[in-house]
C-alpha cells in the first residue's frame, strides 16, 4: 500500500489590516483528527478521501485554518511548520512516503517573513527530494518562485464564490495517483501576469471569468495536460510577488510552456473587461437606492460593506457605513429592522453578557483599524447574547446582538465571517423580515442571494477597499494594471 503524507494551511493574509493573526484565530487539527473532520466543500477532505478511496494509506500531519485576517504571527507559523516537519520525519522513518499531497491557500503571509507556503514546500522538498509533491490552491493564490521550484504541480479552485473546494482537493490527489501509478512525470510552467484584481471583479458567475474558466476546462481536456489554473492573486497584500498568474501542469515541459503562455496572453486580452457583478454604489447613494426599493415593497435590500470584508482579511471593525446609517432618520423610521453583520470587538461583546433585554450605552468598533474610522457610542437594547456560537461544527466564541436606531448589530468576540446567513440565523435574526441586511462581505453567495430582493456592493473604506488605486502600495512590482496602464506585456518573457 502506497503512503502519502498530507497537511494543510489555509489563511488569506491582508497586509493592510493591522491585526496579527495567531493561535487564538486558528483552528488546528492534528494527525488522526483529520479523519473526524471531513467537510463537504473542503479541499483537505477532497485530498484525503480521494487517496483513501484509491487504496492509499493517508499519513496525516497538521492542518491550520482561520478566517482571513492580517498577516500571521511569525512564532505561530514556525511552530505549525515545525510540527508538520517533525511528524513527516517520524512517520517516514517508520515506512517511507511515496508522495506528499497538500491543501494550501497560496496567499498566507507571515509577519516579518513573507510567504508561508513557499517556505513549507521548500523544507518538505529538501527532506524528500525524490518523491512528488502536489497541492490544491485557492483561486486567489499569489504564486512565488519558491512555491514553483518546490512543488511538482498545483491546481487552483475554478469557482468564485469557491464552491469547488472538495473537487480541487480531489484533483490534486488524482495528479498524485496519476504520477505514482502511470509512471509519468509532471512538468510545470507559470507565467506572472501583471494585474491586480479585486475578488469582487473576478466572480466566475459573470464575464470575463466565465469565458476564462471555460478555457481552462477545455485546456485540461487535452491529452497530457494534468491541470490548468488561473491564480487571481490577492490584491490586499502589498508584497513583491503580488500579481495574477497562470499555472499549468503537463506531462511534457514543452506542452506546459505552450499552454501557460497561451492562457496568459488570453487573460491579458481580457484585463479591461473585469467589472463588478452587481450594482456598486457609494454609501449615501446605496442608502437612497435602498429606500426607493423599500418604498416599492422590494425588501430586504442587501448591502455588502465591501471595504471591511473579514473573509478577505479586513479587520471587521470599520464603522463608517454604520455611522452614516445611524445618522439617517429614514433608517429609524423603517417599519422593518436593519440587520448588520457585524463588528469584531471582544470588549464590547463581553459587555453585553448578562444584559439581554436591558438598555445599555455601548462603545464599539475601530479597535484595530484606527485609521479609517472612529468608535461609535450608542444607547440601545441587548437583544441576544450567545456564550459559545457554533457554526459549521466549530466554535466562534461569544456573540451579541445590540439594537440601536432600528439597527440590530452583531458584535463578535472573535474575528468571524459573514459569508452566509448562518450567523444571522444563529443569533435569532430573520433576514426575510428585514428592510436592509448589511454584510461585511464582497459578492453574495447563494445563501444570502436566497433572501436578497436587491443586492448592492457598497464601496466603503477599509482594508479591502475595492478601489485599489487608493491603497498605499510600496512593494508591489510596477508596472501593474490597473495601478498603471498603457504598458506592454510579453507572456514568454514572464514564463518560468
Amino acid at each position: 500500500m502506497k503512503r502519502v503524507f498530507v497537511a494543510a494551511m489555509h489563511h488569506e493574509s491582508n497586509s493592510f489590516n493591522p491585526i496579527v493573526a495567531g493561535k487564538k484565530e486558528f483552528n488546528v487539527i492534528r494527525e488522526q483528527e483529520f479523519f473526524q473532520n471531513f467537510r463537504p466543500n473542503d479541499s483537505l477532505s477532497g485530498v484525503v478521501k480521494t487517496l483513501m478511496n484509491a487504496g492509499y494509506e493517508v499519513v496525516p500531519g497538521v492542518s491550520c485554518r482561520a478566517v482571513p485576517n492580517g498577516e500571521v504571527d511569525y512564532d505561530f507559523y514556525q511552530g505549525i511548520k515545525k510540527e508538520i516537519i517533525e511528524i513527516a520525519k517520524r512517520e517516514n522513518a517508520k515506512k517511507p512516503f511515496d508522495a506528499i499531497t497538500l491543501s494550501l491557500h497560496g496567499s498566507m503571509r507571515i509577519k516579518n517573513l513573507g510567504e508561508a507556503e513557499g517556505y513549507l514546500l521548500e523544507e518538505l522538498h529538501a527532506l524528500f527530494p525524490d518523491i512528488p509533491i502536489f497541492s490544491s490552491l485557492d483561486m486567489h493564490t499569489t504564486m512565488t518562485d519558491r512555491m514553483h521550484k518546490n512543488c511538482n504541480g498545483f491546481v487552483g479552485y475554478k469557482c468564485a464564490p469557491h464552491t469547488d473546494c472538495y473537487e480541487t482537493g480531489e484533483h490534486a490527489a488524482k495528479m498524485t495517483i496519476h504520477v505514482l501509478e502511470d509512471g509519468v512525470k509532471a512538468h510545470t510552467a507559470w507565467v506572472r501576469v501583471p494585474i491586480l484584481i479585486a475578488g469582487e471583479q473576478s466572480s466566475t458567475t459573470v464575464e470575463p471569468m466565465i469565458t476564462l474558466i471555460h478555457e481552462l476546462r477545455e485546456t485540461e481536456k487535452k491529452p497530457g495536460i494534468m491541470a490548468a489554473s488561473y491564480l487571481m492573486g490577492f490584491p490586499w497584500a502589498d508584497n513583491e510577488d503580488s500579481s495574477v498568474a497562470v499555472h499549468v501542469v503537463a506531462e511534457s515541459p514543452e506542452q506546459a510552456d505552450k499552454e501557460a503562455v497561451r492562457l496568459a496572453e488570453f487573460l491579458w486580452s481580457k484585463k479591461d473587461e473585469f467589472c463588478f457583478q452587481t450594482e456598486a454604489l457609494h454609501e449615501k447613494e446605496a442608502i437612497d437606492a435602498a429606500m426607493e426599493s423599500i418604498e416599492k415593497g422590494v425588501q430586504p435590500v442587501y448591502f455588502s460593506d465591501s471595504g471591511d470584508n473579514p473573509t478577505a482579511g479586513s479587520s471587521s471593525d470599520v464603522t463608517e457605513l454604520l455611522q452614516i446609517m445611524l445618522e439617517d432618520p429614514r433608517i429609524s423610521a423603517l417599519k422593518r429592522p436593519v440587520l448588520y453583520g457585524g463588528f469584531y470587538d471582544p470588549e464590547a461583546c463581553l459587555a453585553c453578557k448578562g444584559r439581554v433585554g436591558q438598555e445599555l450605552t455601548l462603545t464599539f468598533g475601530a479597535k484595530f483599524d484606527t485609521k479609517t474610522s472612529s468608535p461609535i457610542t450608542a444607547t440601545g437594547i441587548v437583544k441576544n447574547y450567545v456564550e459559545d456560537l457554533t457554526l459549521f461544527g466549530r466554535s466562534q466564541g461569544a456573540a451579541a446582538v445590540f439594537s440601536t436606531h432600528n439597527i440590530d448589530i452583531i458584535i463578535a468576540e472573535k474575528h468571524v465571517g459573514y459569508a452566509g446567513p448562518e450567523i444571522y440565523l444563529a443569533m435569532g435574526m430573520k433576514p426575510e423580515e428585514a428592510a436592509i441586511v448589511v454584510c461585511k462581505l464582497g459578492y453574495l453567495g447563494e445563501g444570502h442571494e436566497a433572501y436578497a430582493k436587491r443586492a448592492i456592493l457598497v464601496l466603503t473604506k477599509g482594508s479591502t477597499n475595492e478601489d485599489l488605486k487608493t491603497l498605499h502600495y510600496e512593494k508591489v512590482p510596477r508596472p501593474i494594471f490597473p495601478l498603471d496602464d498603457g504598458f506592454a506585456f510579453d507572456a514568454k518573457a514572464n514564463l518560468k
